[in-house]
């Protein structure tokens, strides 16, 4: 069968985790490198990996990669590249391209010489001389890093953090693929109490919810490539098939969040029930001062506001003297926050964070702080 490559990008900082799940998914000898991670595959594996990709933010295919330090060397090595396997005479080509340390300096160049090449390429092997781009969307990205250019066409059409649940959402909310990393990040496990007491629209609690049953995140995607010719449509069809055939809802989920605002607690319910996990989570609309926590051991993962627009610095401070009052002797508690704040762990006192990860929410650094909380003893 033929063999392709697809690459698999990843928000920085997490590229270990999307390289594990490519194993986990069955791929061999993933290649990591800043933000990708590249591996071999056939056609087939296409909906396999877009819809079992949980921390992943796109799937791409390797269309080419060549060095480039001229335009005609651009021009002529995207224009040898097979585009007609892929695009069909009726679909949409866009170029985005994007230019680092390298003689090629213009990106809005370098896209129009990608774009004249593929349209040059697609005239011959589909004898049209002009293309209407009213159908399918087959996106092109152009990267050229130190004179070398990576060619690629996006199979996952929206992000794969569309997951399809979430209609509404905070002010300044987390990615889907972002907050399942969170959860991942923490050791959570289905015998342990789950708190969010800042939740918001609820999206790290929907995504423990999805990713403990091993509900596949991409099952109600719709992705750039599905029902086109280059793909089986029997291929998508084993892929669903597969993945829903994996899920496990035996057990029972102690998951619950918390907002002050009214309006978002109503939006974590919604998304709730179209994410298919509102029996799994119970949410509250209860100030944080007001969590009553009653067990020895847990975990906590939250986002609290960043102090940008939304709160100011007196209330972010509360909030984190709050944090340290509830658990201060709940040594059990092991504590995850995701903030741009570097004050935090000077208001957590409970102790130092055991780990440091410093990670990306959109454009906006930030740093998850974890604390490790005592095992509970094996009888519990």
């Amino acid at each position: 069968m033929e063999k392709i490559t697809l690459i698999a990008t990843a928000k920085f900082g997490l590229e270990k985790l999307v390289k594990n799940e490519v194993i986990a998914l069955g791929f061999e000898k993933p290649r990591v490198s800043e933000g990708r991670i590249e591996f071999a595959a056939t056609r087939a594996d296409i909906p396999r990996a877009n819809i079992g990709l949980r921390y992943a933010d796109r799937l791409l295919l390797k269309m080419g990669e060549f060095p480039a330090t001229t335009f005609d060397d651009l021009f002529e090595q995207s224009k040898a590249l097979p585009w007609e396997t892929w695009i069909t005479p009726d679909g949409k080509f866009p170029v985005n391209a994007k230019t680092v340390k390298s003689t090629l300096q213009s990106d809005r160049s370098c896209q129009s010489i990608v774009k004249k090449a593929v349209v040059e390429r697609l005239k011959t092997a589909y004898d049209i001389a002009w293309f209407t781009e009213t159908g399918p969307d087959f996106t092109i990205q152009v990267t050229i890093r130190k004179d070398s250019a990576l060619l690629t066409l996006d199979t996952s059409g929206a992000g794969l953090h569309k997951r399809g649940y979430r209609l509404a959402s905070g002010e300044a909310p987390l990615t889907e693929t972002l907050a399942a990393a969170l959860v991942k990040l923490s050791f959570w496990e289905k015998d342990r109490l789950l708190i969010d007491p800042m939740c918001g629209a609820g999206t790290i609690l929907m995504e423990a919810a999805l990713m403990m049953p091993n509900i596949a995140p991409g099952l109600h995607h719709e992705f750039a490539l599905q029902s086109l010719p280059a793909i089986p449509l029997e291929a998508w069809i084993a892929a669903h098939q597969a993945a829903e055939a994996a899920i496990d809802r035996s057990g029972d989920l102690q998951i619950q969040g918390y907002d002050i605002d009214k309006t978002a607690v109503a939006a974590a319910k919604a998304n709730a029930e179209r994410a298919g996990v509102a029996d799994d989570i119970v949410f509250e609309q209860k100030e944080i001062k007001d969590v009553w926590i009653d067990q020895q051991y847990g975990i906590l993962i939250s986002n609290p506001p960043y102090g940008l627009r939304m709160y100011d610095y007196h209330e972010i401070n509360q909030i984190y003297i709050t944090l340290n009052k509830m658990f201060k002797k709940k040594k059990g508690w092991s504590i995850y926050i995701l903030t741009a704040d570097k004050k935090f762990p000077n208001y957590f006192k409970r102790a130092w964070p055991d780990r440091k990860r410093k990670l990306y929410n959109g454009n906006i650094e930030v740093t998850y702080y974890q604390y490790y909380g005592e095992r509970p003893p094996r009888d519990e």
